[in-house]
């Protein structure tokens, strides 16, 4: 079983940075894949980040070159830095293991001026 847990939303102003972190514990497999997901009021959930054990990457189209994700410490922790954002960015971000099906309780990440 994997426990997750989420931190770092906030609020920020238009074109300001936040760091989101998810740290993955009390699992007896390893994790292959973990990836980011947000929802937005009235929206339907998206994929965000994706990140393979190995450090690949993709993003979606809306935030590629303005967000980075990466794994750490054995592949256990999750980042996703987000620059330069948008009001559009406003939402809940969950952090998941799709193997797993295994969520974060979600951070709100709230942009506006």
């Amino acid at each position: 079983q994997v426990q997750l847990v989420e931190s770092g939303g906030g609020w920020v102003q238009p074109g300001g940075s936040l760091r989101l972190s998810c740290v993955a514990s009390r699992s007896s497999f390893s994790i292959k894949e973990m990836a980011w997901y947000r929802q937005a009021p009235g929206k339907q959930r998206e994929l965000v980040a994706r990140v393979s054990s190995d450090g690949s990457t993709n993003y979606v189209d809306s935030v590629t070159g303005r967000f980075t994700t990466s794994r750490h410490n054995a592949g256990y922790v999750m980042y996703l830095q987000m620059n330069s954002l948008k009001p559009e960015d406003t939402a809940v971000y969950y952090c998941t293991i799709p193997a797993f099906g295994a969520w974060g309780q979600g951070t709100q990440v709230t942009v506006s001026s």
